[in-house]
Protein backbone atom coordinates (compact mmCIF):
# COMPACT_ATOMS: atom_id res chain seq x y z
CA UNK A 1 0.00 0.00 0.00
CA UNK A 2 1.73 3.37 -1.01
CA UNK A 3 1.99 5.87 1.46
CA UNK A 4 -0.35 8.55 2.16
CA UNK A 5 0.53 12.29 1.55
CA UNK A 6 -1.56 15.12 2.02
CA UNK A 7 -0.86 18.22 2.62
CA UNK A 8 -1.54 22.04 4.34
CA UNK A 9 -1.25 25.20 1.49
CA UNK A 10 -2.96 28.03 2.75
CA UNK A 11 -1.90 31.47 0.44
CA UNK A 12 -1.00 33.88 2.74
CA UNK A 13 -2.35 37.02 1.24
CA UNK A 14 -4.47 37.61 4.30
CA UNK A 15 -5.81 35.94 7.43
CA UNK A 16 -7.14 32.59 7.72
CA UNK A 17 -11.03 32.16 8.27
CA UNK A 18 -12.58 29.24 9.50
CA UNK A 19 -13.76 27.76 6.46
CA UNK A 20 -9.59 27.51 6.08
CA UNK A 21 -9.37 25.90 9.22
CA UNK A 22 -12.16 23.43 8.75
CA UNK A 23 -10.66 22.37 5.43
CA UNK A 24 -7.35 22.35 7.12
CA UNK A 25 -8.44 19.80 10.05
CA UNK A 26 -10.10 17.85 7.33
CA UNK A 27 -6.77 17.31 5.37
CA UNK A 28 -5.22 16.32 9.20
CA UNK A 29 -7.69 13.71 9.50
CA UNK A 30 -7.75 12.09 6.24
CA UNK A 31 -3.45 12.12 6.25
CA UNK A 32 -3.69 10.11 10.34
CA UNK A 33 -2.02 7.15 8.84
CA UNK A 34 0.10 9.04 6.54
CA UNK A 35 2.34 12.33 6.06
CA UNK A 36 1.03 15.91 5.88
CA UNK A 37 2.96 18.44 4.34
CA UNK A 38 3.09 22.05 5.08
CA UNK A 39 3.24 24.69 2.14
CA UNK A 40 2.93 28.27 1.78
CA UNK A 41 1.52 29.57 -1.41
CA UNK A 42 3.32 32.50 -1.00
CA UNK A 43 3.80 33.72 -4.84
CA UNK A 44 2.60 37.45 -5.18
CA UNK A 45 4.95 39.42 -2.84
CA UNK A 46 2.83 42.38 -3.47
CA UNK A 47 0.36 40.03 -1.42
CA UNK A 48 1.32 37.55 0.60
CA UNK A 49 3.40 39.37 3.35
CA UNK A 50 4.99 38.22 6.24
CA UNK A 51 2.46 39.21 8.88
CA UNK A 52 0.21 36.91 6.94
CA UNK A 53 3.03 34.30 7.14
CA UNK A 54 3.62 34.29 10.42
CA UNK A 55 -0.26 34.26 11.47
CA UNK A 56 -1.17 31.25 8.92
CA UNK A 57 1.83 28.98 11.15
CA UNK A 58 0.16 30.73 15.12
CA UNK A 59 -3.13 30.38 13.81
CA UNK A 60 -2.63 26.53 12.81
CA UNK A 61 -0.85 26.04 15.60
CA UNK A 62 -3.03 27.10 18.50
CA UNK A 63 -6.35 25.48 16.90
CA UNK A 64 -4.87 22.09 17.08
CA UNK A 65 -3.70 21.49 13.88
CA UNK A 66 -0.08 19.58 12.91
CA UNK A 67 1.70 18.52 10.38
CA UNK A 68 4.61 16.48 9.63
CA UNK A 69 7.02 17.70 6.93
CA UNK A 70 8.03 21.22 5.91
CA UNK A 71 10.92 23.11 4.50
CA UNK A 72 11.77 24.79 8.34
CA UNK A 73 14.22 23.53 10.61
CA UNK A 74 13.40 21.89 14.05
CA UNK A 75 10.74 20.47 15.72
CA UNK A 76 7.96 22.94 14.30
CA UNK A 77 8.88 22.09 10.85
CA UNK A 78 8.02 25.35 9.11
CA UNK A 79 6.57 25.56 5.79
CA UNK A 80 8.21 24.92 2.23
CA UNK A 81 7.62 28.53 0.79
CA UNK A 82 6.91 28.38 -3.36
CA UNK A 83 8.80 31.91 -3.37
CA UNK A 84 12.19 29.74 -2.89
CA UNK A 85 10.98 27.44 -5.46
CA UNK A 86 11.17 29.08 -9.33
CA UNK A 87 13.27 26.87 -10.23
CA UNK A 88 10.49 23.83 -10.52
CA UNK A 89 8.53 26.10 -12.26
CA UNK A 90 10.80 27.27 -14.76
CA UNK A 91 11.57 23.45 -15.57
CA UNK A 92 7.81 22.63 -15.98
CA UNK A 93 7.29 25.61 -18.53
CA UNK A 94 10.82 24.65 -20.22
CA UNK A 95 8.90 21.33 -20.52
CA UNK A 96 5.37 22.73 -22.14
CA UNK A 97 7.49 24.88 -24.62
CA UNK A 98 9.07 22.15 -26.04
CA UNK A 99 5.74 20.19 -26.41
CA UNK A 100 4.66 23.18 -28.31
CA UNK A 101 1.32 23.46 -25.53
CA UNK A 102 2.30 26.90 -23.96
CA UNK A 103 2.15 30.30 -25.86
CA UNK A 104 2.62 33.78 -25.00
CA UNK A 105 -0.29 36.08 -25.29
CA UNK A 106 -0.58 39.85 -25.33
CA UNK A 107 -4.98 40.16 -24.61
CA UNK A 108 -5.31 42.21 -22.10
CA UNK A 109 -8.42 41.43 -19.68
CA UNK A 110 -10.22 44.31 -20.91
CA UNK A 111 -10.33 42.27 -24.19
CA UNK A 112 -11.40 38.68 -22.82
CA UNK A 113 -13.89 40.34 -21.16
CA UNK A 114 -15.81 41.27 -23.97
CA UNK A 115 -16.33 37.91 -25.06
CA UNK A 116 -18.96 35.03 -24.24
CA UNK A 117 -18.49 33.43 -20.71
CA UNK A 118 -18.79 29.76 -19.03
CA UNK A 119 -22.16 29.09 -18.03
CA UNK A 120 -20.75 29.66 -13.99
CA UNK A 121 -19.41 33.03 -15.10
CA UNK A 122 -15.88 32.33 -16.07
CA UNK A 123 -14.20 34.49 -18.38
CA UNK A 124 -13.51 32.59 -21.42
CA UNK A 125 -10.34 32.96 -23.35
CA UNK A 126 -11.52 32.68 -27.04
CA UNK A 127 -9.86 30.77 -29.55
CA UNK A 128 -9.58 33.97 -31.96
CA UNK A 129 -7.02 35.18 -29.85
CA UNK A 130 -4.79 32.14 -30.28
CA UNK A 131 -1.80 33.84 -32.08
CA UNK A 132 -0.87 31.91 -35.46
CA UNK A 133 2.04 30.19 -34.09
CA UNK A 134 0.46 28.27 -31.16
CA UNK A 135 1.34 24.78 -31.06
CA UNK A 136 4.71 25.55 -33.17
CA UNK A 137 6.83 24.08 -30.87
CA UNK A 138 9.90 25.40 -32.84
CA UNK A 139 8.93 28.77 -32.37
CA UNK A 140 7.82 28.77 -28.97
CA UNK A 141 11.23 27.96 -27.64
CA UNK A 142 12.66 30.71 -30.09
CA UNK A 143 10.66 32.95 -27.93
CA UNK A 144 11.17 30.83 -24.59
CA UNK A 145 14.35 31.36 -25.35
CA UNK A 146 14.68 34.81 -25.02
CA UNK A 147 15.95 36.89 -22.13
CA UNK A 148 12.24 38.65 -21.86
CA UNK A 149 9.98 35.36 -21.81
CA UNK A 150 9.11 36.07 -18.41
CA UNK A 151 7.72 39.48 -19.89
CA UNK A 152 4.97 38.05 -21.25
CA UNK A 153 1.62 35.90 -19.98
CA UNK A 154 1.58 32.50 -21.29
CA UNK A 155 -1.44 29.99 -21.58
CA UNK A 156 -1.70 26.58 -21.91
CA UNK A 157 -3.55 25.70 -25.09
CA UNK A 158 -6.89 22.93 -24.40
CA UNK A 159 -7.96 20.72 -26.81
CA UNK A 160 -11.25 21.97 -27.46
CA UNK A 161 -14.43 19.31 -26.72
CA UNK A 162 -11.73 17.05 -24.79
CA UNK A 163 -13.41 15.89 -21.62
CA UNK A 164 -11.52 15.70 -18.13
CA UNK A 165 -13.21 13.55 -16.07
CA UNK A 166 -12.02 12.13 -12.23
CA UNK A 167 -13.71 10.83 -9.11
CA UNK A 168 -13.69 13.38 -6.34
CA UNK A 169 -13.53 11.36 -2.94
CA UNK A 170 -16.62 13.61 -1.14
CA UNK A 171 -18.68 15.35 -4.70
CA UNK A 172 -18.17 11.89 -6.56
CA UNK A 173 -17.81 11.91 -10.12
CA UNK A 174 -16.75 15.22 -11.88
CA UNK A 175 -16.69 15.88 -15.61
CA UNK A 176 -15.39 18.85 -17.34
CA UNK A 177 -14.98 19.96 -21.61
CA UNK A 178 -12.14 22.03 -22.57
CA UNK A 179 -13.63 25.13 -24.89
CA UNK A 180 -16.86 24.88 -22.94
CA UNK A 181 -16.46 25.39 -18.81
CA UNK A 182 -12.75 26.47 -19.69
CA UNK A 183 -10.58 27.63 -22.21
CA UNK A 184 -6.45 28.17 -22.97
CA UNK A 185 -5.98 29.24 -19.08
CA UNK A 186 -2.87 30.97 -17.49
CA UNK A 187 0.12 29.24 -16.50
CA UNK A 188 3.00 32.08 -16.62
CA UNK A 189 1.65 36.21 -15.55
CA UNK A 190 3.93 39.06 -17.20
CA UNK A 191 5.21 40.42 -13.89
CA UNK A 192 7.14 36.75 -14.13
CA UNK A 193 5.20 34.56 -11.34
CA UNK A 194 3.81 31.37 -12.15
CA UNK A 195 -0.06 31.00 -11.67
CA UNK A 196 -1.49 29.19 -9.15
CA UNK A 197 -2.62 26.52 -11.41
CA UNK A 198 1.31 26.03 -12.62
CA UNK A 199 3.12 25.89 -9.12
CA UNK A 200 0.50 23.81 -7.47
CA UNK A 201 0.65 21.17 -9.95
CA UNK A 202 4.87 21.17 -10.01
CA UNK A 203 5.00 21.81 -6.29
CA UNK A 204 2.22 18.30 -5.57
CA UNK A 205 4.39 16.40 -8.08
CA UNK A 206 7.75 17.41 -6.58
CA UNK A 207 6.82 16.59 -3.07
CA UNK A 208 4.14 13.10 -3.90
CA UNK A 209 1.30 13.95 -2.60
CA UNK A 210 -1.37 11.42 -3.15
CA UNK A 211 -4.11 13.10 -2.25
CA UNK A 212 -5.30 17.30 -2.35
CA UNK A 213 -7.31 18.14 0.42
CA UNK A 214 -9.36 21.47 -0.79
CA UNK A 215 -12.46 23.83 -0.93
CA UNK A 216 -15.06 22.52 -3.20
CA UNK A 217 -14.26 26.08 -5.36
CA UNK A 218 -11.55 24.23 -6.65
CA UNK A 219 -13.30 21.72 -8.20
CA UNK A 220 -12.92 23.15 -12.03
CA UNK A 221 -9.96 23.93 -11.33
CA UNK A 222 -8.78 19.89 -10.56
CA UNK A 223 -9.63 19.59 -14.24
CA UNK A 224 -7.05 21.90 -15.59
CA UNK A 225 -4.75 20.75 -13.62
CA UNK A 226 -5.26 17.62 -14.28
CA UNK A 227 -4.04 18.57 -17.97
CA UNK A 228 -0.97 19.86 -16.80
CA UNK A 229 -0.32 16.46 -14.90
CA UNK A 230 -0.57 14.82 -18.34
CA UNK A 231 1.25 17.17 -20.18
CA UNK A 232 4.55 17.06 -17.77
CA UNK A 233 3.97 13.18 -17.10
CA UNK A 234 3.30 13.20 -13.47
CA UNK A 235 1.11 11.16 -11.38
CA UNK A 236 -2.23 12.69 -10.68
CA UNK A 237 -2.94 12.36 -7.08
CA UNK A 238 -6.84 11.66 -5.73
CA UNK A 239 -8.81 14.95 -4.36
CA UNK A 240 -10.92 15.31 -1.67
CA UNK A 241 -12.76 18.81 -1.94
CA UNK A 242 -14.47 19.95 1.34
CA UNK A 243 -17.96 22.00 1.02
CA UNK A 244 -17.46 25.62 1.37
CA UNK A 245 -18.72 27.61 4.95
CA UNK A 246 -20.88 30.27 4.28
CA UNK A 247 -21.62 33.33 5.80
CA UNK A 248 -25.29 34.17 7.40
CA UNK A 249 -26.04 36.05 3.25
CA UNK A 250 -25.23 32.45 1.70
CA UNK A 251 -21.92 33.55 0.12
CA UNK A 252 -18.63 32.15 0.94
CA UNK A 253 -16.58 33.08 4.25
CA UNK A 254 -13.77 35.76 3.05
CA UNK A 255 -10.41 36.25 3.77
CA UNK A 256 -10.94 39.04 6.79
CA UNK A 257 -9.67 36.32 8.78
CA UNK A 258 -9.14 35.77 12.50
CA UNK A 259 -6.03 37.63 12.81
CA UNK A 260 -4.45 35.75 15.71
CA UNK A 261 -8.43 35.08 17.24
CA UNK A 262 -8.51 33.85 20.72
CA UNK A 263 -7.45 30.49 20.69
CA UNK A 264 -10.33 28.65 23.09
CA UNK A 265 -12.38 30.21 20.47
CA UNK A 266 -10.99 28.60 17.70
CA UNK A 267 -11.26 25.44 19.44
CA UNK A 268 -14.60 25.30 19.99
CA UNK A 269 -15.65 26.73 16.54
CA UNK A 270 -13.64 23.57 15.26
CA UNK A 271 -15.46 21.24 17.89
CA UNK A 272 -18.57 22.17 15.59
CA UNK A 273 -17.49 20.61 12.18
Amino acid sequence: MKEYRGRLAPTPSGFLHMGHLRTFRRAMERAKEGVLVFRLEDLDSSRCLEVYKKAAVDDLLMSGLSWDEGGGKGGDFGPYEQSARGDFYRRAMAILAAKGLVYPCGASRSKIAGFPRAPDGEPMFPRILRPDFAGNSKKILKIFGSENWTGFNWRFMVREGERINFTDGNFGDQSFEAGADFSDFLVWRKDGIPSYELAVVCDDAAMKITEVVRGADLLKSTARQILLYRALEEKIPDFFHCELLLGDDGSKISKSGMGNANPMLIRNCLKLF
